[in-house]
């Protein structure tokens, strides 16, 4: 699916339906998480609207009136694009488009344009081309919605049959791809059985500085920016621990709020990093507002690609001074295990370091068998 881009410039209002059920606090988090989304997707956000109902409008999401309320906003602020932080179906996205004149995405769409701009490996561009023909796929209308928005049951709406043939090449790519990735797979798992080292793996929130880790505990210079999402392909390196041992580190892509449920199946073959590996480094911003919530995301996503029975250390990054540490005390209630450290200053990484020794030593058979470098 070829992904939106042009010159001009990229103005987007932001939309929310808040569910009578959902925590309010939640909600903003989710809305001001969305805005760094079209931050990173190179969106600009000029404005917002929210609505807060019982249950969402199965036209338009909104009900008519704030409709009219998110088109005059977006005329106002001159926008080209709205960003919903619901999931749209396809009638929905189909209204919404022609009620308000602009584009409408929702989260699932931007987090796509982001992933198809970090892609770099073979891997990684195939994982989102999956899941961009699965989200085109959803986008056309199944055929009791066609028959309801047409306005008859029974009766064969027009198009109908054009939609029908559109389905099929668009499942032969989505066939063609799920094949190649198990291919890529099968590969991965035949080297990973043959690693004569631990697999110690990063997984955690985006933006928690999980690339920055792999760099101080690795001694290497990975690429890493300050935006969600900076990196979609696996990274794996050698680190030295001070026991004379050493292990593979590896970085993966990170987690999300409502992290749509087709990225996680598309790349399934990346997060098999995790699946496979002997401990976790479970790593969350402990500066962030929201690290506790974060923490959940991560339990739920891994508890989701079937990792939440693997050896787990919990790791508070971004602990870069005393003001910043002592902001986190009380953490220590909520996660008293949980290692704070600094990958920008080197704070904690020697008690990092130890625990994951004392960890693989309880844990990881390979950890028992001599070092490969030891036999050199």
């Amino acid at each position: 699916m070829a992904m939106h881009s042009t010159t001009t410039e990229e103005r987007a209002v932001l939309a929310q339906l808040i569910v009578s059920r959902r925590d309010l606090d939640e909600a903003a988090d989710s809305l001001a998480e969305l805005a760094r989304l079209a931050d990173t997707a190179g969106i600009t956000v000029v404005g917002q609207v929210t609505q807060r109902r019982q249950f969402p409008d199965g036209g338009t999401m909104f009900g008519a009136g704030k409709v009219e309320d998110l088109r005059l906003a977006v005329e106002a602020a001159e926008a080209n694009i709205v960003l919903f932080d619901n999931d749209l179906n396809a009638i929905q996205a189909h209204l919404l488009n022609h009620e308000l004149g602009v584009r409408v995405m929702d989260r699932t769409e931007v987090i796509l344009q982001i992933f198809a701009r970090r892609a770099r490996s073979a891997e990684a561009q195939a994982q989102v081309e999956l899941a961009q023909m699965e989200f085109l796929l959803s986008r056309i209308p199944k055929l009791e919605e066609q028959q309801r928005f047409k306005g008859g049951i029974g009766m064969r709406g027009p198009g109908e049959g054009r939609l029908r043939l559109r389905n099929v090449p668009i499942r032969r790519r989505i066939v063609a791809l799920k094949k190649r990735l198990e291919g890529l797979r099968a590969k991965a798992e035949q080297v990973r059985q043959k690693r004569p080292w631990p697999v110690v793996s990063l997984v955690g929130y985006t933006n928690a500085g999980k690339s920055t880790l792999l760099n101080v505990l690795s001694g290497t210079e990975e690429y890493v920016d300050d935006r969600l999402f900076a990196t979609l392909d696996t990274k794996t390196k050698l680190m030295w621990l001070g026991t004379g041992r050493e292990v593979l580190l590896t970085d993966t892509v990170g987690f999300i709020r409502n992290l749509p449920h087709t990225l996680v199946a598309s790349f399934r073959s990346t997060l098999d990093t995790a699946i496979n590996a002997d401990l976790l480094l479970v790593t969350v911003d402990a500066s962030s507002p929201g690290v506790l919530d974060h923490l959940e995301v991560c339990r739920r996503t891994l508890k989701e690609i079937g990792a939440h029975k693997i050896p787990a250390l919990i790791v508070l990054n971004k602990c870069d001074d005393a003001a910043a540490r002592e902001a986190t005390a009380h953490l220590a209630e909520d996660v008293p295990q949980a290692i704070p450290v600094s990958a920008k200053t080197g704070y904690g990484l020697d008690t990092l370091k130890l625990a994951i020794v004392e960890e693989l030593k309880r844990c990881c058979t390979l950890w028992q068998l001599p070092s490969a470098t030891s036999e050199i």
